[in-house]
């Protein structure tokens, strides 16, 4: 690729920031779903987004909400979103990455599937 500056500007938006955020983090082992606001955050009219993504300054900084598989270290878990969120901003849009701050809301057991007897 040729380091040739070329006059002109590239505008990012924050919209595409935030799905490199979220399609990032759907793909780190152990993240079960990105969480979804709830029905009274949604009628209280709170921001309820499970992905935010801040700039200021030509900084980044992103809140993510998930949902993590159990038997897992949480805390592991939470650093490996972090890393691997801020390596895909840095590397596709180039922007220092200022915080990832991850919040795990809950942890998703697998639902118990109940058999019916056969009736004879």
């Amino acid at each position: 690729m040729d380091n040739k500056v070329i006059p002109g500007k590239v505008t990012v938006e924050p919209g595409v920031l935030e799905t490199i955020a979220r399609l990032t983090t759907k793909t780190v082992p152990g993240v079960v779903k990105i969480a979804e606001p709830t029905d009274v955050e949604r009628f209280l009219g709170l921001s309820g987004n499970s992905v935010q993504v801040h700039v200021v300054e030509g900084r980044v900084s992103v809140d993510l909400h998930i949902m993590a598989e159990p038997g897992i270290s949480l805390l592991q878990l939470g650093r490996l979103v972090q890393q691997n969120v801020t390596e895909a901003i840095q590397k596709m849009i180039g922007m220092p990455v200022e915080a990832v701050n991850v919040y795990i809301e809950d942890v998703l057991f697998p639902v118990p599937v109940v058999e019916t007897a056969a009736a004879a």
